[in-house]
């Protein structure tokens, strides 16, 4: 995936033109990965995953070719692309969930035309009726690769000054887990919600050691609506609503706040 170096202190214009690039361009400059995925959670188990899957990955491939292969995981039935530079698709079936995702488009509208498939498709061929639905999510997720303590970057670039960075003592005090999440909710009901949160995957060992694994730093944006939903027609409307949320919120707030500052920090 395409990389370019953003070293230079952005002013409140040339984040709001990188952001606007970025998220018209996969964000491809700012992250080494970038990453789309929905989830349909389910209070109850679905009928018959197993013997559903098939047919309902058959009807996928139809639509996108590309689906070439099934691999079988712990508790889940997935349907894959071949990964070509860097770019590849899934859906995963299991008795509680109907995920999907798509790494590196080239386009938004390529990874929601995966999602908006799985929507239409799932009732027929799984049984899906509004009874099942728990929650539907999307998630924009960010990979930024960052060979060194991964909480130290999160603590200086996100929480500097802070009381809660003023806890620990970096110098003697080695960070073990600095990993911030957010919630808040889009409406009065807060049955429409926005979650934030940021993962460093740095060991215990690594910071003993001070040896650090080419590991990325992960951002999470996901916008959820939680059931009940009255029709099965609703899921259409609900993805487009969370399309809207996630985009403006991925542009105004969570690029500029959260992933640049992060991306600057580490010196991609």
């Amino acid at each position: 995936m395409a990389k370019r170096n953003v070293s230079f202190m952005a002013t409140t214009r040339t984040l709001n033109a990188l952001c606007y690039y970025a998220l018209m361009q996969s964000f491809a400059t700012i992250c080494s990965d970038f990453y789309v995925n929905q989830k349909i959670s389910l209070s109850i188990d679905l009928p018959k995953v197993q013997e559903s899957a098939t047919e309902m990955f058959e009807r996928i491939r139809k639509e996108i070719p590309e689906f070439e292969r099934v691999r079988p995981f712990d508790g889940e039935v997935a349907l894959e692309t071949q990964e070509v530079d860097g770019r590849y698709q899934w859906v995963g079936l299991r008795p509680r969930s109907i995920s999907s995702g798509m790494v590196n488009p080239n386009h938004i509208e390529d990874a929601y035309s995966l999602h908006r498939l799985v929507l239409e498709l799932s009732p027929y061929y799984l049984s899906l009726t509004p009874l099942h639905v728990e929650f539907v999510e999307l998630v924009y997720g960010f990979d930024l690769p960052a060979r060194e303590n991964r909480n130290n970057v999160v603590m200086q670039t996100l929480l500097e000054n802070t009381p809660l960075a003023l806890l620990a003592d970096e110098s003697m005090e080695p960070l073990l887990d600095v990993q911030p999440r957010i919630g808040f909710a889009l409406n009065e009901a807060c049955d429409l919600q926005a979650f934030v949160e940021v993962k460093t995957r740095t060991s215990a060992s690594e910071a003993a050691t001070q040896v650090f694994r080419d590991e990325p730093i992960s951002v999470f944006l996901t916008i959820r609506k939680n059931g009940p939903i009255h029709a099965i027609e609703e899921l259409d409307a609900t993805f487009s609503s969370l399309a809207g949320h996630i985009e403006h919120i991925a542009e105004h707030r969570v690029v500029p706040d959260i992933v640049v500052p992060l991306h600057q920090a580490i010196g991609i």
